[in-house]
């Protein structure tokens, strides 16, 4: 079980687990393709993957929701572009599943080599996803985080024994060198292609951003841990590389690296170390660590799938029933038997290039949604409190624009467009998959007579249910004024919350509580206008207090931000419309006289005679159901059906 208040161990163990296992499996088709190259695409992936670690880091300080690129585009965009990266995402983790659980059992081979080939290797793979799709259903966390975390470290520890060892033994500076014939061997269409299937290990930047709302980390150890891993890239895969290209001929013309040698791509290498007696163990302890390391790897994958799809349907992006939780466990059991069985058949084939190839394609889609949405937010929530931001900015119209997050979505963009120029298997059953998802969104949304870019949230209980699912109060705006009263009102959308949620369990939903500060500008002045600090500290402190109180109530995340404004009421409207929430709970300016929880009436009715200009707009104006409070001496609260659905 994961809990709320753990921190870095957790991160360290979901990141290095993904980055200890990745290296298992991409080395093969990465030196198959860019050959002497190698350590040179591994050192591009180095810097790639700290460029997208650092937007990563940003969204999530941003925006604390559990899920990465899903959410960043939500808040940047809208609930079509968060699905499309979703979907993308979710494509990913299915083909890492049957990734790893097909390279395992390569890994295996080295103890009885007919594990590798054929009837056997199928089955085993099978068998893998079988396991770990049973562990993932009958327990709602993952394995110890202490557990993993070890392994990681021993993962670590044996990879950096091989660059060492390799280094002393076999690298000859010359070596690697003549292999290259730069344009020729390897051409440049096989270097990009190796580019970005050597990106792989970054799915790790998702699951970790899955964990956001469970896992408390301070700003020192958010830094420490994207340095750590960026090192790790850079010295334990280009160094592996460097000694795999030194020990293994590598050459279109011959290898060692062919045939079921790409599939276990370590294993080779180990083979060239002297004496004989190194070499054998060497062989033996990376091939029981290896595979354990990529069934865990898997048993990742499938949680965070798990969790990406609970978060689309609790979102209403796919159907609810496909998210639907077990009532002993509290898993989605539907989703986890669908992409079971979906990557099962993706085993079949026994084809690692052509998965890594499609995963490429879901990979640079979702990381270029996620860098170009940092780069929006940037402009649309320029005062929101981050705890960790992108550095090397640059002023550009008005928003201080992010250069790695640019430089990041220039890199991923030009991976996308090479895979689909020289990949079928991404051309096809990338775009194929991409353009079934939107088809299957859009036509549960119509059909659930949902809007198609606004958001719409059911609450955990409601996975649990046999009945059609209804939408409840999953996501609520508060503005909050800075008066005593603030705490009356986000007590009230505390109580008013989808409902209580275990917090020790990792899938658990609940509410979001938008408490937003309008600060109003006069026309005298820009809209971006220097606001006085003394504003912007009460700001602060009044959505600290917001903070506080909100998250009191069990299942409550309660997310602030600043909003600049010609007029409050329009404020409200604005950005109750763009988050998408189900309710405002709203301070009237004036006491209401209405008793009984009556419904505020039209223009020229009650509304007029009670309340002022700021709630009247509000209410005839919104987007979704508005709930009005009263001061403490005039208690009263009535719910508007104001809405424009």
């Amino acid at each position: 079980m994961m809990r709320r208040g753990v921190g870095s161990p957790v991160l360290f163990a979901v990141v290095w687990t993904s980055l200890a296992s990745a290296i298992y499996f991409s080395l093969g088709i990465v030196a198959q393709n860019a050959l002497g190259l190698t350590p040179l695409v591994f050192l591009g992936a180095g810097v790639f993957f700290v460029l997208t670690a650092m937007t990563y880091l940003e969204g999530v300080a941003l925006h604390p929701d559990r899920a990465g690129a899903t959410v960043f585009a939500r808040y940047a965009f809208n609930e079509l572009w968060s699905f499309i990266a979703g979907w993308a995402v979710l494509l990913d983790f299915l083909i890492l599943i049957a990734v790893t659980a097909f390279v395992a059992t390569n890994y295996l081979a080295a103890f009885w080599s007919p594990l590798g080939e054929g009837a056997p290797e199928l089955a085993i793979a099978i068998a893998i996803i079988g396991y770990v799709a049973a562990r993932n259903i009958m327990t709602s966390g993952g394995a110890r985080s202490e557990r993993i975390a070890l392994l990681a470290l021993a993962d670590i520890a044996l990879q950096f024994v091989i660059v060492v060892v390799g280094l002393l033994v076999v690298v000859d500076i010359d070596a690697l060198t003549a292999t290259i014939d730069l344009g020729n061997e390897p051409s440049w269409r096989d270097v990009i292609f190796a580019l970005t299937v050597s990106t792989i290990a970054l799915t790790c930047l998702e699951s970790a951003a899955g964990l956001a709302g469970e896992v408390r980390v301070s700003q020192r150890e958010l830094k420490r841990l994207a340095v750590s891993a960026g090192a790790s890239v850079l010295v334990i895969y280009v160094g592996i590389s460097l000694v795999a290209v030194a020990a293994l001929p590598l050459t279109s013309a011959s290898g060692q690296l062919t045939g079921n040698a790409i599939d276990a791509p370590v294993l080779p290498i180990v083979r060239r170390f002297e004496p004989a007696w190194l070499a054998e163990s060497l062989r033996y302890a990376i091939a029981a660590l290896a595979t354990v390391t990529l069934v865990v790897a898997c048993h990742a994958a499938m949680l965070g799938l798990s969790r990406l799809a609970y978060s689309l349907a609790t979102n209403r992006q796919i159907p609810s029933i496909v998210g639907r939780l077990g009532s002993r466990q509290g898993t989605p059991y539907v989703l986890i038997c669908i992409a079971a069985v979906l990557a099962a058949a993706l085993v079949v084939p026994l084809d690692l290039e052509f998965l890594v190839g499609i995963y490429a394609f879901g990979a640079m889609l979702a990381f270029l949604i996620a860098h170009v949405s940092i780069c929006v937010l940037r402009y649309r929530e320029p005062d929101r409190h981050r705890q960790f931001r992108v550095p090397w900015s640059l002023r550009v119209g008005g928003a201080m624009l992010p250069l790695p997050a640019v430089l990041g979505a220039v890199m991923a963009a030009g991976g996308l467009v090479s895979l689909l120029a020289f990949h079928a298997g991404a051309r096809f059953v990338g775009v194929v998959w991409m353009a079934v998802g939107v088809a299957l969104y859009a036509t549960y949304r119509r059909r659930a007579d949902l809007p198609l870019l606004r958001r719409v949230v059911v609450s955990q209980e409601a996975l649990h249910r046999s009945e059609p699912v209804q939408a409840s109060y999953g996501s609520i705006l508060v503005p909050i004024l800075g008066t005593p009263l603030d705490d009356d009102i986000v007590q009230t959308a505390g109580r008013l919350s989808a409902g209580e949620v275990d917090v020790d369990d990792p899938l658990s939903g609940g509410t979001t509580i938008e408490a937003v500060w309008i600060f109003e500008v006069p026309l005298s002045l820009p809209l971006d206008a220097r606001l006085p600090d003394a504003q912007r500290e009460q700001a602060k402190a009044a959505l600290a207090r917001a903070k506080l109180v909100g998250e009191e109530y069990r299942g409550v995340l309660v997310a602030t931000a600043t909003v600049r404004a010609r007029r409050a009421g329009e404020g409200i409207v604005a950005e109750a419309t763009r988050r998408g929430v189900e309710l405002i709970v709203l301070a009237a300016e004036e006491p209401s006289r209405i008793r009984g929880g009556a419904r505020l009436g039209g223009v020229g009715g009650p509304l007029d005679n009670f309340v002022g200009d700021v709630t009247k707009y509000v209410v005839r104006k919104a987007p979704c159901r508005v709930l009005l409070t009263a001061p403490p001496e005039a208690p009263a609260s009535t719910e508007s059906s104001a809405s424009n659905d």
